[in-house]
């Protein structure tokens, strides 16, 4: 007698085939019906209240508020100036490396820690020194710019 030709792997295989098969043949008919049911539009809509959460009954037209084009502002509000005397601050040097030649100042406002080079720097400065001194820009962050001892 001889042995079947169609191993265990192939007939667990072939099952699973079949069985997939079988699914999706159940979801395209489920599909359908639904279809038939008469499912519009109007059941997959959703709304977004007041507060911007996620409802399917659609707002209240008593709520509506009218808005003008012309009060919604697209670009970046423009920056009040700032006062001269605000621009210039006080701070303590909390490290400073004379080999290197660049240090570190603690805003005594903010206690924000402000990169200062020797360039930067009109009197010689050293650590634990009261300083003056105006913030720039620099190529990693915040700078000390015009910095001098206070007195």
């Amino acid at each position: 007698m001889g042995r079947s030709q169609e191993t265990f792997n192939k007939k667990e295989i072939r099952n699973k085939k079949e069985k997939k098969r079988k699914e999706k043949e159940k979801k395209r008919l489920a599909r359908k019906e639904l279809e038939k049911s008469g499912s519009s539009l109007d059941d997959m809509i959703a709304y977004v209240d007041e507060n911007g959460m996620l409802t399917s009954t659609p707002p209240d037209p008593s709520k509506k508020t009218e808005i003008k084009a012309e009060d919604i502002e697209i670009a970046i509000p423009n920056k009040e100036p700032e006062d001269p005397a605000d621009a210039i601050k006080k701070g303590i040097v909390t490290f400073y490396n004379d080999a290197k030649g660049f240090g570190f100042i603690r805003d005594n406002e903010t206690k924000q820690s402000i990169f200062v080079h020797v360039n930067n720097a009109e009197d010689e400065i050293k650590e634990g020194n009261l300083v003056s001194y105006e913030i720039g820009k620099g190529p990693k962050g915040p700078t000390a710019l015009n910095v001098k001892l206070v007195k």
